[in-house]
């Protein structure tokens, strides 16, 4: 990786409001109601287009995956994962939520990371938001949340980017009301030369199995259809999805089983693919072999994703939101107060 590159990153990076929000918090007195629920932003049960136009590319088969050769290719890309991490605070008057976005490069020797870190307070009180600009007036704390989740991440990653690296991107890239965003995401990334692909661990998704009559009956979504098709060390041939109303909304994607657990989903928007089809399956050998990098079989993950993650949980602790929160107005609840001593 060029050191001229390498400048940039290793730095945490307050979102520009991150400092008023708290000083606008410690101008009242807000009461918790729980500890903080630690996790991410959950797109699992998105939902996609009616009558889709979907389709197979070639027949559905198993396709044998080569960590050797995923290894190989593996030492001529740039690599850098993303992950985030939340804590999210409930008060009576609103829903505070601390987010860490990480993007970290493989170097020769080491990690590189560049954090992210946002504060948001979400409140159905006109009152309150009036008088404080910086906490945001709600109705919907989890859509609002959703929205500013998705504006930081592509902010991160187009901020610091890194010409023509393989970016692997926990999330899908298409459902929901972040479709826009991360096509757009996706769009100014391929001006790097960058190639983002998208992991889904955990989906309810039907879009295989509703779309081929004969299995459509017998299994339950189509993470349960690809973890009885495949062995270990396989992934299933691309299918295409394109939202009829939206074809901006087009994706390419495939099941790949590391360990005998659950399927991930790998995606790839549909310009990306077209980019890269010549080179698919070397770059499918270096996911499954930074899977097999990684080891963990109770929750398989790239490697690059997994060690974002850590990034993204480690920072939220370095940031020590409960006394940011604690010594800047907010009253704990008894609740509260046991989590924080």
């Amino acid at each position: 990786m060029p050191n001229e590159q390498n400048k940039q990153f290793n730095k945490l990076v307050l979102h520009p409001s991150f400092m008023q929000t708290i000083e606008e918090i410690n101008k009242i007195h807000l009461t918790l109601k729980d500890p903080p629920k630690h996790g991410s932003f959950d797109f699992s049960s998105i939902t996609f287009a009616a009558n889709p136009s979907f389709g197979s590319i070639g027949d559905i088969e198993k396709i044998s995956l080569n960590a050797q050769n995923g290894a190989s290719k593996f030492e001529t890309y740039n690599v850098a994962g993303y992950d985030e991490s939340k804590l999210n605070y409930d008060s009576l008057e609103g829903n505070a939520f601390f987010t860490a976005h990480s993007l970290v490069l493989l170097d020769e020797n080491e990690y590189i990371p560049i954090n992210y870190l946002s504060f948001y307070f979400y409140t159905r009180s006109s009152k309150l938001s009036s008088e404080n600009p910086a906490l945001t007036l709600s109705e919907d704390s989890a859509i609002e949340s959703n929205y500013h989740y998705v504006t930081d991440r592509n902010k991160l990653l187009l901020d610091y980017p890194f010409n023509g690296a393989i970016y692997f991107i926990d999330g899908p890239l298409i459902g929901g009301n972040i479709s826009s965003y991360t096509v757009n995401l996706v769009r100014e990334l391929h001006k790097f030369e960058i190639i983002p692909i998208f992991f889904v661990k955990n989906s309810e998704s039907e879009l295989v199995i509703e779309n081929v009559p004969e299995l459509s009956s017998d299994y339950n979504s189509d993470m349960h259809w690809s973890y009885n098709f495949l062995n270990v060390g396989q992934r299933t041939n691309f299918f295409t999805y394109i939202d009829q109303k939206n074809q901006n909304n087009a994706k390419v994607f495939c099941y790949l089983k590391a360990f005998d657990r659950s399927p991930q989903r790998i995606e790839f928007h549909l310009e990306t693919y077209e980019m890269i089809k010549e080179k698919i399956n070397d770059l499918m050998d270096i996911v499954y072999y930074l899977i097999l990098v990684h080891g963990d079989k109770t929750n398989p993950q790239i490697r690059p994703i997994a060690i974002a993650e850590k990034y993204a949980r480690d920072i939220l602790k370095l940031s020590d939101s409960y006394n940011l929160i604690k010594f800047s107005g907010l009253v704990p609840t008894m609740n509260q107060l046991r989590f924080g001593n």
